[in-house]
């Protein structure tokens, strides 16, 4: 049985006009799948594993790179659509909204370190909030790299590769960022894997 693309959370035009139906298209529809097909291709079809025990088997194992660097884009963009909802931004509510106050002072601090860190991503990348030994934290992982494998909690990512916004936004980053926290971000997520963590 062979890794298949996962369906995106919403419609692929529901995210507009922040992000456009032709961005979900490329990027769901061709990024995405192609991660899938190559990562089925080196396993032969395998996927007796999930994309978590992967990872974290193959993460800083030069031989295994190609297979570390496509499940984990794989399960990066799986995480990152789920990130965000239709009905998402703003300021956050339920306990993900304590914790940040708790650990960050308040929201506008959070978002603030969130867009440094997407901003300051060189490159192709990510910026995450994870729960790492207790506390929340704002980290950026270049390439395919994911907190995961560090023994950390992803709780919401945002892609800054530019295939994610460069249709929309050109070469606007920080645009793009304002948008994903202004419209997109999706803290119901982020409060399941608050809950779960």
């Amino acid at each position: 049985m062979a890794y298949e693309l996962p369906d995106l959370p919403y419609a692929k035009d529901a995210l507009a006009p922040h992000i456009s139906e032709e961005t979900l298209n490329f990027h769901h529809g061709k990024h995405h799948n192609t991660y899938v097909v190559n990562l089925n291709n080196l396993l032969d079809g395998d996927s007796s594993k999930s994309l978590e025990e992967l990872m974290k088997e193959t993460a800083g194992d030069a031989s295994k790179a190609g297979i570390f660097n496509n499940a984990a884009q794989v399960w990066n963009h799986t995480f990152y659509w789920n990130s965000m909802s239709p009905n998402g931004g703003g300021a956050p509510t339920g306990a993900i909204a304590e914790k940040i106050n708790e650990d960050f002072g308040s929201y506008e601090k959070f978002a603030e370190e969130f867009k440094t860190a997407g901003a300051t991503q060189f490159g192709s990348g990510w910026a995450w909030l994870v729960l790492d030994g207790g506390k929340l934290k704002v980290t950026k992982t270049p390439n395919a790299e994911c907190p995961l494998t560090d023994g950390a909690t992803p709780l919401i990512t945002m892609d800054v590769w530019e295939h994610a916004y460069y249709l929309d936004f050109q070469n606007r980053r920080p645009d793009y960022m304002g948008a994903f926290l202004e419209h997109l971000i999706n803290w119901d997520f982020a409060n399941a894997n608050l809950a779960n963590a």
